[in-house]
């Protein structure tokens, strides 16, 4: 069986963080979980500890610089990046050992199912759009993990230096070398960026993002937008 580094960027996730290492504990072999803080001011710190992470402060706030920071520092071969607002499946471990033990398995990335925390029913729908986009577009999103093995994450050049927009740029490289899989089972995320506003105003938000990414905008101006 493989070891596994799970990295985990995170600014002010205390109160979620510790759900999710917990999860992570499942895992029955060598298992590596990277914090990397990008300056929080809550408890995120004490909490990554005494969850068993190694934890890292990044001199810069950003996800890909966080990414890039803890990714340097893993030790196993099967890397899985992961929101801290997430949570994992109960047969989550079998799902990726299915995959470590596939012939192809490491030539290809791999993300979870995209689910919400919450049912409301434009939430449902949009998590069905999320999994045509998955597994019809090849598209998933950071709020989807990411299972990779070290070779193909070298091979296809690692996180950029990105403040937003660090997930889809990795993607969008892998796409031209790789196939992305479905894990199969799913990975929960919190829907607190869906109670500030409404779920079709935060899709189109995110759109308008996306938009502007493909045509230049730089993710430090992005970055101003997506905090509003």
């Amino acid at each position: 069986m493989a070891g596994l580094s799970v990295v985990v960027p995170a600014l002010n996730e205390a109160r979620h963080l510790p759900s999710l290492l917990a999860d992570l504990q499942r895992w029955p072999d060598a298992l590596q979980i990277v914090v990397v803080d990008g300056g929080s001011t809550d408890k995120t710190i004490q909490v990554a500890h005494q969850g068993g992470a190694r934890v890292l402060q990044s001199p810069v706030q950003g996800r890909g610089q966080q990414l890039q920071l803890g990714l340097q520092c893993s030790q196993h071969a099967w890397l899985l990046i992961l929101h801290a607002d997430s949570r994992l499946s109960q047969n989550w471990v079998d799902h990726v050992q299915r995959v470590h033990t596939m012939a192809h398995g490491r030539q290809q990335a791999w993300a979870f199912d995209f689910r919400v925390d919450e049912r409301r029913p434009m939430l449902r729908l949009l998590e069905w759009c999320v999994g045509l986009r998955s597994r019809w577009g090849q598209m998933p999103y950071g709020d989807q993990g990411l299972l990779i093995h070290r070779s193909l994450y070298d091979r296809v050049g690692g996180y950029r230096s990105l403040a937003l927009m660090e997930d889809l740029d990795l993607i969008q490289r892998l796409r031209q070398i790789s196939r992305i899989g479905a894990l199969g089972c799913a990975l929960t995320t919190s829907s607190r960026r869906w109670s500030r506003r409404s779920v079709l105003n935060q899709a189109w938000k995110n759109a308008q993002l996306r938009r502007r990414w493909r045509n230049g905008v730089n993710a430090e101006q992005l970055i101003q937008t997506y905090r509003r």
